[in-house]
């Protein structure tokens, strides 16, 4: 099989303007991910509708393809990216451009998601550690997993699924394993093709959840899992506690 990794970066963002340029040790935060991917899939690129992001992966030597600044998630952005500069590639890897700390196992393990002929779309969980807070758990913006016994995806929910009857909440992750979604998918093209064309389903507009109509079209998700922790950037907290990760890990390419 035949891959491309392809990076959304959009300027605008509600929480944090900018954030791919932002500086992070004394790159953007847009390198450090390109550089990252790019060291594991060869054929990376990123996908922006903005010309200084544009320019700044030019700059450092990445590649780069412009698109539509009408989408309405970084799936539509990747599907246009593949047919501008896709050379037949069999799967498509869709990495958050806000993720600096992604890590090569974390790429290496939706890929194989690929060796299972009924995988349709691979994505990341990572199981949460019942040493933390509940309140992490019970976190909206953490999407929570429930998977069968063959690793595939049965449902996402921002809720925390599934309910443990007769214990009380906070001993919920000593009792089962949750599993937390990490926003990274792949797709077989012919996959991508299709999805990007469904109709937004009751469950996603229920839960702003995008995975969920891929799930409601009868659509197989494959979840490779991770226990490496990485620093998502969505606010300029985010950045600060990069920047210190970052700092103490020195040798962080």
């Amino acid at each position: 099989m035949s891959f491309i990794a392809i990076i959304p970066a959009r300027f605008a963002s509600t929480r944090f303007p900018g954030k791919p340029l932002a500086l992070l040790g004394d790159k953007p935060v847009i390198e450090h991910v390109w550089r990252r991917v790019a060291a594991v899939v060869p054929h990376t690129v990123v996908a922006t509708d903005d010309d200084r992001i544009a320019r700044a992966v030019e700059a450092f030597g990445g590649e780069v393809v412009m698109t539509r600044p009408d989408h309405k998630s970084g799936t539509d952005r990747c599907m246009e990216a593949y047919r501008n500069v896709g050379t037949g590639e069999d799967i498509i890897i869709n990495v958050q451009g806000d993720e600096p700390f992604i890590d090569a196992s974390q790429l290496r393990g939706i890929m194989a998601c690929f060796d299972q002929t009924d995988t349709d779309i691979a994505t990341l969980v990572k199981p949460f550690d019942p040493s933390r807070p509940y309140a992490e758990l019970e976190n909206p913006n953490a999407a929570k997993v429930v998977v069968d016994n063959t690793m595939k995806a049965r449902y996402f929910s921002r809720s925390v699924i599934p309910f443990v009857r007769n214990a009380p909440r906070e001993q919920w992750p000593q009792l089962h394993r949750y599993y937390t979604h990490l926003g990274m998918y792949a797709y077989r093209a012919g996959v991508l093709e299709a999805i990007t064309r469904l109709p937004q389903s009751p469950l996603e507009l229920a839960e702003s959840l995008e995975q969920l109509r891929w799930l409601e079209n009868g659509y197989t998700i494959t979840v490779a899992t991770t226990s490496v922790a990485t620093i998502g950037i969505d606010t300029p907290a985010d950045l600060a506690a990069a920047q210190e990760f970052l700092k103490q890990h020195p040798s962080h390419p």
